[in-house]
This record gives C-alpha cells, structure tokens and sequence, in this order.
C-alpha cells in the first residue's frame, strides 16, 4: 500500500477527480428520467459479457461481442434527451451567454416587462406560461406555435393571457429581446416525482426546463399562484417583486439595481403545489 501511494502523482490525483466529476454529473443529469432503468439495463448487459468471458462460454460470448459491437449507435438513440440537455447545459456559462445574448440593459427590461405582466395577470387568477430562451435556441417550439416578432412587454403579453384569446393556452416563447411566437405547446416533464396534481401548465414548465437550459414562468389558472422552472426545478414564487429578482439572478447573474438578493431566497424550491393543475 505504501508502495501504491509513493507512486501516486498529482496528475493521478487530478485526473481522478476530474472522473468522479464527471461521473457525479452524469448521475445528476439521469436523475428522476427513465435513463437511470436504460442504466440498469446497460449494467446487466456489462454483467452478462463479463459472466460469459469468465464461464468462456462461446455461444453467449460471441452474441455479446456483436452486440457491443454498435452500442455506441445504441447509446446515442437510448440517451438522446439526456445527451442534448448535458450538451446545452455545457453552454449556459455566463461568458458563453455574455457573448451570444442580448445586453445587461436589455436583459433588465425584459425581467421588467415579464414581472409586470405577471403581476397583473397573477391577482385576476389568468393562466400564463413564458418561456425565455438562454443558450439553447427554442425554435423546434417556436415553429409549432403562432409566429410573431415584436419587442417583449408587458402589454403584448396581457393580450395574449385572457381565456377569451385564441392563444390563451399555448406558451409564449421569448428569444434575445423579441417575443418570436405565442400559442406553442411544449413538452410534458417525464419526471416521475412530480405530483400529479401539477397542472398541465406547470408540467410544460418544468419540461422544457429539462429539455433546454430555458427559463419558464407560470402562472396558475386555479390559483394565481406565480412559479419559476429552471433546469428542471420548479420554484414557487411569493409574488411578482420575488420573480423579478430571481429572473434577474438568473438571466443576468445578479439581482436588479436597488434590490437584494435576499429577497430572492424567500422563494423554496417546490416539486408541486397542491391545486395548482393550470
């Protein structure tokens, strides 16, 4: 044993965390999908070629190698969403979106426009859903709905909201400073753990949260409560002042000018909200 750790380098030592590293965020990204039975799978196949070789049982071994022979074609198909959401997160980096995005000016307005509209259509109990686009393009989603181009605010979006519009169910996306299409249906959250009273709503929320690095905000038909989902994560937000400061948090990276950011941390993180099915 000594003689194990003598040889050890810190090059090793690095190269071992940076291993677990990036084992622990496989593991993260897998959480609560149907990737972790695929995983069990793959580990009973791993098992059963090991059990073959050890047995030298010819038949068994030779249906094992051809079949590991594409298994990097079958990964890519079995892990598709789970590989295109890691491969969007690698891009959420904040020099990544400083350089690609829209300015910190911009960005401000928008959280303003949203939080306004929000704070209006939450009292009145209108069912909303808004999506913002981060460092993964939304336009798979922006092409099923009604497309549009106009500036993000506040009032466009209260007249796309009430029951009477033809929009009124689908989500308005919102790309750079330009609300680019209303009406898009997103989809459902394949998350197990989520309650099934979660809305339709709020399951659209968190699923396009999984599937892309975008941030959601709903507001619920039944109970005009506000909620954010991020990265897979649905947080329930006191009211439009909270909103305000964890859109901030999150699209900018710090809380709005003259406000603080312990107001943000009021808001606990939720996976469902009993009532909240709009």
């Amino acid at each position: 044993m000594s003689d194990l750790l003598a040889a050890l380098r810190w090059r090793d030592l690095f190269d071992i965390a940076l291993v677990s590293l990036i084992i622990y965020r496989v593991l993260l990204i897998f959480r609560g999908t149907r990737a972790v039975q695929m995983l069990a799978g793959l580990g009973i196949l791993i098992a059963g070629t090991l059990f073959a070789r050890r047995l030298e049982l010819p038949s068994l071994t030779w249906l094992f190698d051809n079949l590991w022979s594409f298994w990097v074609i079958a990964l890519v198909v079995l892990f598709q969403p789970e590989l295109r959401r890691a491969l969007g997160q690698a891009g959420q980096g904040r020099v990544v979106q400083r350089l690609l995005g829209a300015s910190r000016h911009e960005l401000e307005h928008i959280v303003d426009e949203v939080a306004d509209a929000v704070a209006s259509l939450a009292p009145r109990r209108i069912g909303a859903l808004i999506v913002l686009e981060r460092g993964t393009g939304l336009r798979p989603y922006a092409e099923l709905g009604v497309a549009l181009d106009a500036l993000v605010s506040a009032d466009l979006l209260l007249s796309v909201f009430p029951p009477a519009s033809p929009l009124h169910d689908g989500a308005v996306l919102v790309q750079g400073t330009r609300i680019v299409a209303a009406g898009c249906f997103l989809p459902l959250s394949r998350n197990r753990e989520v309650g099934r009273s979660l809305g339709t709503r709020h399951r659209a929320a968190l699923g396009v949260s999984e599937e892309v690095d975008a941030v959601a905000v709903v507001v619920s038909e039944e109970t005009g409560h506000i909620s954010m989902a991020v990265q897979g994560r649905l947080e329930s937000i006191p009211d439009a002042d909270v909103l305000r400061v964890r859109l901030a948090e999150v699209l900018i990276g710090s809380p709005p000018a003259g406000m603080s950011a312990a107001q943000a941390r009021q808001a606990p993180p939720f996976i469902h909200r009993s009532g909240d099915r709009g």
